[in-house]
């Protein structure tokens, strides 16, 4: 899965069962689990993904799906939003001790950076929130007709069913279920997809986009 990033998978693998667990970012008991449930179960994502886009991981935590992505697309550019210092130092740590030249590292809310970050094709998201909350963290991130992978577990269809309208109101255009990692992981790891259409976040986020960034010129110029 991994090819020639095979070495760094493991360092990063021993980082979160050592660091990871010393800063509290993941459990001890997941540390048996690391492969199966989070390295593998997050690197499979990298089927949903297109070629050569920008990437968003909402909430990246330690890394996951972001780095475990970022190891296996190289011909991604790939941003780990994270609004804890605790957690952003270590996936700093990881980034420069991995050389992931690809991937930047940001402090902040997702409703912090909206206009700041230029938007982006793809947001992934992993254990962040329910799928209608996400969503209104996620889509406002996003460029027209982008989309939102969100690594979903058993109550992937019910929530999504739940989000109909939520989604709806923030632009979404097309929602599915798709299961990756044939061969690779079992079971398989299950993504909501969410597309958009011209407006990501619907008009009050494109209104929040427009002013912040016209602050951020005015700013500049300053």
């Amino acid at each position: 899965m991994f090819g020639d990033r095979f070495a760094d998978a493991v360092r990063y693998a021993e980082l979160l069962a050592e660091a990871g667990v010393q800063r509290g970012l993941i459990g001890p008991r997941e540390v048996p689990r690391l492969w199966e449930r989070h390295l593998l179960n997050c690197a499979v994502l990298s089927e949903a993904v297109p070629q050569g886009v920008t990437v968003c991981d909402v909430g990246s935590g330690a890394g996951l799906p972001g780095i475990p992505l970022a190891l296996v697309r190289d011909d991604l550019n790939i941003t780990l939003l994270e609004p804890l210092l605790r957690r952003t130092n270590f996936l700093t740590e990881v980034v420069e001790l991995l050389g992931l030249d690809h991937v930047t590292v940001v402090r902040g809310r997702a409703e912090e950076v909206l206009g700041k970050l230029p938007p982006v094709h793809v947001v992934t998201a992993r254990a962040v929130a329910p799928l209608d909350r996400l969503a209104t963290w996620g889509i406002p991130l996003l460029r027209p007709y982008g989309e939102m992978l969100a690594l979903k577990g058993d109550t992937a269809e019910e929530e999504l069913k739940a989000a109909a309208t939520a989604l709806s109101k923030l632009g979404a255009v097309e929602t599915s279920i798709v299961h990756v990692g044939e061969g690779v992981v079992d079971p398989l790891s299950t993504v909501v997809r969410v597309e958009v259409g011209e407006s990501p976040g619907g008009v009050r986020f494109a209104a929040k986009r427009a002013k912040a960034a016209r602050t951020g010129r005015v700013r500049r110029r300053r």
